[in-house]
């Protein structure tokens, strides 16, 4: 094939807020309409703090139609058409569009503040949706369905296996556990067991942080201590955006220590949108601490032996990163961090991802490298991990897909 079959790790869709109402259970509907109104308002205060609100503004003035593809499936394969995507890995949607689940049943499901019936509430209803938007284009999407694991594992491991009746390949956990059970405690072994029975592969996605430590107690809609104005909280962003990926790649640690993918060889993790650049250090840390050296003799032998393999073996076998918006930089990393483990996304319809100018940023992180490679990267790796049907994915890839020869460096040739 002359074209390169390409598979975005990244995407997000949901309906518009409004639309979640018909997909509650209808003993919450009462609370939705109480609460919308509510919700609305914080999302635009939360995008306001983030900064994002007037730059993700003027990034949509002219993109409406695009933008529609989160909840249009004709739209929506218009728009992955012209990028030369011919699947993706469908996430939650955030703040874009405002269009994320109720009841804190969001990409970040942080168990702090929610109440546990109206988290499953407004995750349950997102499900049924994608299952939806799924069932339109299967060959073409593989969706998530939200799970917060905390208020009862028994109901995880049921919404596991409604996942896999209903068509879902994945499922997103939250990364941060907060005031819960961390992923290392027995209880959530039924879950990783489902999950490696069910073909169910394990997502953690960027974004949720500890947003109080950064911007402040008046934060999202947390009360200050008094009737004082909120303290302006210098540099709250950039440190944001410095440590989010560290909490992203934490439920890694726990996993791989815990020896997680010692007993469930066969479970599968993607940490997604959180840049891959962390990825050698983090591996030579937790291989330095496994091995037997002078520094860590005083340390035994007890801490590691439920493992057969180096931290690093775990991570290659079984953890797969979602570079999304993947720059040249980590392209030129991709061995030390493993050119079977990187999966290249879109983050489409996001403001900082790749649309509407995917062609070109693609050239840009993967012009001149070796095809074998960016075949692997650019959809390969994607296509063995989750299992895509490539005998209904090479023909869209071969009406829409960039060209081999555009990514030639012909003056090395």
């Amino acid at each position: 094939m002359d074209r390169y079959l390409v598979i975005s790790s990244d995407g997000h869709a949901g309906p518009r807020p409004e639309v979640y109402r018909d997909y509650l259970d209808p003993q919450f509907r009462d609370e939705f309409d109480r609460q919308h109104a509510l919700r609305m308002q914080a999302l635009e205060q939360a995008g306001e703090r983030l900064e994002m609100a007037a730059e993700s503004a003027k990034w949509a003035e002219d993109k409406a139609s695009g933008l529609s593809g989160a909840w249009d499936s004709e739209q929506r394969n218009a728009v992955i058409d012209a990028d030369g995507v011919a699947a993706e890995v469908l996430f939650v949607d955030g703040l874009t569009e405002q269009n994320s689940p109720p009841f804190g049943g969001d990409l970040g499901m942080v168990p702090m503040g929610a109440v546990p019936e109206l988290q499953w509430a407004g995750a349950r209803a997102h499900n049924r949706w994608m299952k939806e938007f799924v069932a339109a284009e299967p060959a073409r999407r593989l969706g998530l369905a939200l799970v917060p694991p905390f208020w009862g594992v028994e109901q995880a491991v049921q919404e596991v296996e409604w996942a896999r009746e209903n068509g879902l390949g994945g499922i997103l956990l939250p990364h941060m556990w907060m005031d819960q059970a961390p992923y290392h405690h027995p209880k959530y072994e039924p879950l990783w067991a489902a999950c490696q029975d069910q073909g169910i592969v394990i997502h953690f996605h960027s974004g949720a942080a500890p947003m109080l430590d950064y911007f402040g107690a008046a934060v999202f809609g947390a009360a200050a201590p008094s009737d004082e104005p909120p303290v302006e909280m210098p540099g709250a962003l950039g440190i944001y955006v410095t440590e989010v990926c560290w909490w992203l790649a934490r439920p890694l640690v726990f996993m791989i220590w815990a020896g997680i993918f010692e007993r469930y060889p066969r479970l599968k993790v993607a940490v997604t949108e959180g840049t891959s650049i962390w990825v050698p250090e983090l591996l030579e840390l937790m291989d330095h601490r496994y091995s037997a050296h002078h520094f860590s003799a005083k340390l035994g032998t007890g801490y590691r032996k439920h493992m057969t393999m180096k931290p690093s073996d775990y991570f290659h076998r079984n953890v797969m990163v979602g570079s999304s918006c993947m720059p040249r930089r980590e392209a030129e990393m991709r061995h030390e961090i493993g050119v079977h483990n990187i999966m290249w996304g879109t983050d489409y319809p996001h403001p900082e991802g790749t649309w509407p100018i995917t062609r070109k940023m693609m050239l840009e992180t993967f012009h001149g490298l070796p095809e074998d490679e960016i075949e692997a990267m650019i959809g390969g790796n994607a296509a063995a991990f989750y299992g895509f049907d490539l005998e209904k994915l090479n023909p869209i890839a071969e009406r829409i897909g960039p060209e081999r020869a555009w990514f030639r460096d012909e003056t090395s040739a």
